[in-house]
């Protein structure tokens, strides 16, 4: 059983499985976006997350430690260059997992996998649906109808019930 075990091997040796999700990783931050399974991409996930996190804080060690992941230099550049600056106010959640279609030829899941900030089509269609968002309701806006309440002041009259009424004799 695999209770409490997060990490998915992939059905590779440690080594093999580092290689090959640095490579991954350095693919997805020089291309914005790549197309691989469904597995790797939720290991790619957990791999790549903390890298992009380490990239706001653009300190030398920083620097250090995440190219001790990717092991290429391009790739930690365009990381801690464009990539830090679209990232910086965003608390997580850097990438977006996308399922397709089975592959055809052994039916596996496939998925693309890219950088959040980095898809224009997405962040348009975000924009035009904030900027055109209207309601067809055929109610006038609160702004523009004026309502007016008056208090009514009534002064309470003592009523005269029966024991009132005998001592009063």
């Amino acid at each position: 059983m695999r209770h409490g075990k997060k990490l998915n091997h992939l059905g590779r040796t440690a080594p093999h499985r580092k290689a090959m999700l640095a490579n991954m990783a350095s693919s997805l931050i020089m291309h914005k976006r790549i197309t691989t399974t469904l597995a790797k991409a939720k290991a790619l996930r957990l791999y790549a997350e903390p890298l992009i996190t380490k990239s706001k804080d653009d300190s030398t060690h920083s620097r250090r430690t995440v190219f001790s992941y990717l092991k290429q230099a391009e790739a930690v550049k365009e990381l801690f260059g464009p990539v830090a600056a679209k990232i910086a106010d965003r608390p997580g959640g850097y990438l977006r997992i996308l399922k397709l279609m089975n592959r055809q030829g052994d039916n596996a899941e496939m998925a693309i996998v890219e950088l959040v900030d980095f898809n224009e089509a997405m962040l348009s269609m975000k924009a035009d649906k904030t900027a055109a968002k209207k309601t067809r309701r055929g109610r006038v806006k609160k702004e523009e109808v004026v309502v007016k309440t008056e208090v009514v002041k009534e002064e309470i009259t003592p009523v005269a019930t029966e024991e009132n009424s005998d001592s009063a004799e």
